[in-house]
């Protein structure tokens, strides 16, 4: 065999075993005069994975050394919820008679994968949906060891939960990996995705960041993921995305495929960023929950027919202020009804979701400046978010509305089209329950009035009406509830 089709089977062969960093690194070498490095000038050529290894002269990269510091830290999560079942026998003293080992409950389990990142503290990241509804959660770490773990807090919106280990089970210490700035990521980026897909156990796949800020992905709350096509699937959830350096760039949360996620990889893969993990960890392990900011304002997108009528260019994107709520940011910042906001922070918004998902992601009494067009020119506005309401006493509203607490739906469900607000306690005997109101209804509109969100049904009854009725949606059927 000639000494150039040995060296073009090797690489084939080599390429075929470790995949497209392998195949960079030898097509370099096929391109270079055929003739042996020395020694000297491969160990000068810089890894950022790890030294590289000498296969038949050739520079072999691996990612092994840099894994081997990065897999202690990834851990599997287990989690089991019991269900009570809603057997319609269940009650007949003849059947429990004949039956009486009838189960009254069910166990659901699922799992998916966490990220240990602080070890003095035990604390391990994951997503809310791995952990949702849980009322029993266990964390298997790399070496096999099974550990009972303690819900710290959770936000459903941005899909992050935060749990705490022992620092030192059996006398050993934790190893955690060190948080990276994801803001310094870049299409085109090396990453690696650890995690447990389909419960077969720690598994790793490579890849590059396809994306980055990616904010249209169905069925997700607050969205600034990046998107990568490393192998993502199901047991992945709460992963470890890393760069070459073992540093977190990112939680694996979500894949897509027109078949479902269970049909397995497409090479659509997407991660909450490190830094926005970071903010959300620091609040939960604060207050166990996340308080937000807001302008206070409604808004719509900007279609040809509304630049005309602005006296804006047709093509012109962005949110419309149809509202501005009293004491607002908003208010506070002199934003107007008919004001468009382009931007924020440097980053364009095209619409009012996107409007919507820059507020969702900042904290409460962050400092923001705005993009505004308004009589053709473009302004600056500086303001402060102010804290957005997680939850509404009805008492505060109306006294009408005693005994029942409201609450903005989840983000997820108003990207899936879903609007009003969440009626998400009744208290028994309450003046609320009496009028007819039940947990889990939806408040369309007060009157004639839309109950958008939070400060919409705020703003709807800032001024009680003598007859007030409520627009509800329950389950999928809609009425009018008379308020006594």
């Amino acid at each position: 065999m000639r000494p150039s089709t040995r060296t073009t089977l090797f690489a084939l062969t080599a390429a075929a075993a470790f995949g497209g960093f392998a195949a960079t690194a030898i097509r370099s070498g096929l391109d270079s005069p055929a003739q042996a490095a020395p020694a000297s000038a491969v160990a000068s050529v810089p890894m950022v994975g790890g030294l590289p290894g000498q296969v038949a002269g050739q520079a072999l990269p691996s990612l092994a050394p840099m894994l081997r510091g990065v897999t202690p830290a990834v851990v599997s999560v287990h989690s089991r919820q019991r269900v009570r079942i809603n057997n319609p026998f269940a009650n007949d003293p003849f059947f429990r008679r004949m039956f009486p080992d009838i189960p009254e409950e069910r166990i659901n389990e699922s799992l998916g994968s966490g990220v240990i990142v602080d070890a003095a503290r035990g604390y391990v990241l994951t997503n809310h949906h791995v952990i949702e509804g849980a009322d029993e959660v266990s964390i298997t770490l790399a070496d096999g060891r099974t550990l009972a773990a303690e819900f710290v807090g959770s936000d459903g919106d941005t899909d992050i939960a935060l749990m705490k280990i022992p620092v030192r089970p059996d006398g050993t210490p934790l190893q955690a990996m060190p948080l990276a700035d994801s803001n310094a990521l870049e299409v085109g980026d090396f990453v690696v995705a650890v995690g447990n897909p389909f419960g077969v156990g720690q598994t790793v796949t490579s890849g590059i960041v396809s994306a980055v800020g990616r904010s249209n992905v169905p069925g997700v709350g607050f969205q600034n993921f990046i998107q990568t096509d490393a192998s993502i699937n199901p047991g992945n959830s709460g992963g470890a995305l890393v760069n070459l350096r073992g540093e977190l760039v990112g939680i694996n949360t979500a894949s897509f495929n027109p078949r479902g996620s269970m049909a397995g990889n497409i090479g659509l893969g997407f991660a909450i960023p490190a830094n926005l993990a970071r903010d959300v960890m620091q609040q939960l392990a604060s207050t166990g929950e996340v308080r937000r900011g807001s302008l206070g304002l409604d808004s719509q997108d900007l279609d040809d027919r509304l630049a005309a009528s602005l006296g804006l260019d047709a093509g012109s994107r962005g949110a419309v202020v149809t509202r501005v709520y009293p004491g607002s940011a908003a208010a506070e910042a002199g934003l107007q009804p008919g004001d468009v906001i382009v931007g924020a922070n440097g980053q364009r918004l095209a619409n009012s979701e996107a409007l919507r998902n820059f507020q969702g992601l900042q904290p409460a009494n962050a400092r923001v400046t705005l993009e505004v067009r308004r009589d053709g020119a473009t302004r600056q506005v500086a303001t402060t978010l102010r804290e957005q309401p997680r939850v509404i006493a009805g008492q505060q509203l109306d006294p009408r509305l005693s005994g029942a607490s409201f609450a903005d739906l989840p983000e997820a469900l108003r990207r899936g089209g879903a609007g009003g607000v969440l009626v998400e306690n009744v208290a028994p005997d309450s003046r609320a329950a009496r009028n007819g109101l039940r947990s889990g209804d939806v408040v369309l509109a007060v009157g004639r009035v839309l109950a958008g969100d939070l400060a919409g049904l705020r703003t709807a009854l800032s001024d009680p009406p003598q007859s007030l009725v409520l627009r509800i949606q329950r389950g999928r059927n809609q009425g009018n509830l008379a308020i006594e």
